[in-house]
């Protein structure tokens, strides 16, 4: 019997591998999602390997809307389902009033917000595809920035979209339940603390 997976998306390096850690050491095996930093994707998945056995790394661009729409597929492919995504990964570049262009918000939008729209939506169809096998009910946690306020003058655009993606927390949750459960978390401890609240015996995987 295999344990659970969850996907955490920007897992390489800062609030994602910490998520990733902390799920690990939980008893998850970890997908761990990176864009470009391959050696600390390599880290990661070595550190949550030695926590749980199974941990894979998957690379993907967030910015790309068919990229996000393969990611969750290709986890299944390779680790046999998915039963939560924790969605860490953020485009964190700097603008102002000033400097603030479309396309600035548009890149922003595009990996912090819309990105975890459509894992959600990816997570909520391979749900009702297990759900025939006696598997209904999956988590998604959206990883919600505290500090963006604070980052407002100097990072308009990733404001914007972060407090898209907080707005976003209610919808989806109320689009994708039951198969789907969602909610916004602020840290590591909090995640694992969630996770293992709402799947205090997780469904193993033959």
């Amino acid at each position: 019997m295999l344990s659970p997976v969850v996907l955490v998306t920007g897992a390489a390096k800062l609030s994602g591998r910490a998520m990733a850690l902390a799920l690990a050491e939980q008893g998850w095996r970890v997908a761990v999602h990176y864009r470009d930093s391959v050696e600390e994707a390599r880290r990661t998945v070595a550190d949550c390997g030695r926590l749980c056995a199974g941990a894979q790394a998957f690379r993907s661009n967030l910015g790309n809307e068919t990229a996000v729409r393969n990611l969750l597929p290709t986890v299944v492919e390779a680790m046999g389902a998915v039963d939560a995504v924790v969605h860490c990964a953020a485009t964190l570049e700097p603008d102002s009033a000033a400097t603030f262009s479309f396309a600035a918000l548009e890149k922003h939008l595009r990996s912090n917000t819309a990105a975890a729209i459509v894992l959600g939506q990816a997570l909520h169809q391979h749900v009702a595809q297990r759900r025939l096998h006696g598997a209904a009910r999956a988590d998604l946690l959206l990883w919600l920035d505290d500090r963006a306020a604070e980052r407002a003058g100097q990072h308009l655009s990733y404001t914007l979209s972060r407090a898209a993606l907080e707005a976003a927390v209610g919808v989806l949750a109320a689009s994708l339940q039951p198969q789907v459960r969602v909610q916004g978390v602020r840290s590591a401890p909090q995640a694992a603390g969630l996770l293992q609240r709402l799947n205090p015996e997780p469904l193993a995987h033959a």
